[in-house]
């Protein structure tokens, strides 16, 4: 069976589509197979290209529909030579922009976090640079809180920011209509999670769990191949956690919840409980094997609620080489032999692990998501 016929009029160039699918095997291990390939030769102005682009990809997302296998899916395109993403890791000091198909060719560059207006301007700026025949799809990772309800008035927005221009703000309308492309949209660390679980770490497994330690903590969860979501975005840093009071009288540094995840094991707690930033506590200090076993505590909770394949933890916090296997000693010992996996008893060190992807993996993450854009 192959893929259904494309109905367009044709341009100047050739443009091919090669599609691959991912199928998960009993041990969740992922196979690329490819499912089938087209190529079509267009003659259109080349303001219609991005059009043509999602042509064949929404073919070939109903193509994959009717593969018999319920865990099969699109994983990437390849377009060649019209398929560039463009991605913006948007952060509170700065946005991170590139441009590219994944780690090998991404462009980046970065711009000083200013007004909306100015900011995604010199974005945009950017992209037209560097993608003169035009972007399939961009993607935008983002510090917030954001609007992820696609059914939402304000879906797209930033919301309730302390950052006080940006209230309210519609940054994914605002790059979609200055580019005039579709836009995929999600958090920053659901970015660094897509990034890493398709070049990074996690790479190869459709269920993942990735977590930054640093200023907050925060985390995303891959479900299937796809960022986990719900009501809204997981919260994974302000999940409470037991806190002995007894022997660790900080009552954390939450401004709404105190003793959470977060508020007993971010850098900021770290550093108001014992004096000193983290970086400056030596390897021997106490500090880490407490550390350790408010992570620990966390990832036991995740590992028996979502059953994730690989545990990825980064952020600045975790620049520690000592803290890793003290996370994953502290994690078998709360375990205590009941989930009986390989990965969990003679794997722990494979299965929570750095991150590989280092200062990319947001921006690499929201070219994921301007693929998954255009395939929306």
């Amino acid at each position: 069976m192959g893929l259904p016929s494309l109905p367009f009029t044709t341009t100047l160039t050739s443009t091919s589509c090669v599609l691959t699918r991912k199928v998960v095997g009993r041990r969740g291990a992922c196979a690329m197979a490819p499912v089938a390939a087209t190529t079509a030769v267009i003659r259109t102005a080349r303001k219609g290209m991005c059009e043509v682009i999602r042509a064949l990809w929404l073919a070939a997302s109903n193509y994959t529909q009717r593969l018999n296998h319920p865990r099969a899916y699109i994983l990437c395109g390849t377009l060649t030579p019209m398929g560039l993403f463009g991605g913006i890791e948007a952060g509170g000091t700065k946005f991170v922009c590139g441009v590219g198909t994944g780690p090998e060719d991404l462009q980046t560059v970065r711009i000083p976090t200013t007004t909306p207006e100015a900011t995604v301007e010199a974005a945009a700026a950017f992209f037209r640079e560097r993608a003169a025949d035009g972007l399939a799809a961009v993607g935008i990772a983002s510090f917030g809180p954001v609007d992820l309800d696609p059914d939402s008035p304000t879906f797209g927005h930033i919301t309730s920011t302390p950052k006080l221009a940006w209230q309210n703000f519609d940054l994914a309308g605002s790059v979609g209509k200055a580019l005039g492309v579709p836009v995929g949209f999600d958090t920053d660390v659901n970015g660094a999670a897509l990034g890493e679980a398709r070049w990074g770490a996690a790479r190869g497994l459709a269920d993942s769990l990735y977590l930054t330690v640093g200023t907050g903590i925060g985390g995303g969860a891959i479900v299937h191949g796809r960022v986990l979501h719900g009501l809204m975005h997981p919260e994974m840093g302000h999940i409470r956690i037991p806190h002995d009071l007894a022997a660790d009288p900080y009552p954390g540094c939450c401004p709404y919840h105190g003793d959470c995840l977060e508020g007993l094991a971010s850098g900021p707690a770290i550093e108001a409980r014992w004096g000193g930033p983290a970086q400056d506590l030596g390897p021997a200090h106490p500090a880490w094997d407490l550390e350790a076993r408010y992570l620990a505590l966390a990832l036991t909770a995740w590992v028996c609620t979502l059953s994730p394949r690989r545990i990825v933890v980064g952020g600045g916090v975790m620049d520690q080489p000592q803290l890793f296997p003290k996370i994953r000693l502290e994690l078998a010992r709360l375990l205590n032999g009941y989930i009986r996996k390989r990965e969990l008893t003679e794997g722990l060190d494979s299965y929570v692990v750095p991150p590989q992807l280092g200062g990319r993996a947001g921006v690499l993450g929201a070219l994921v998501l301007a693929e998954q854009a255009l395939g929306a």
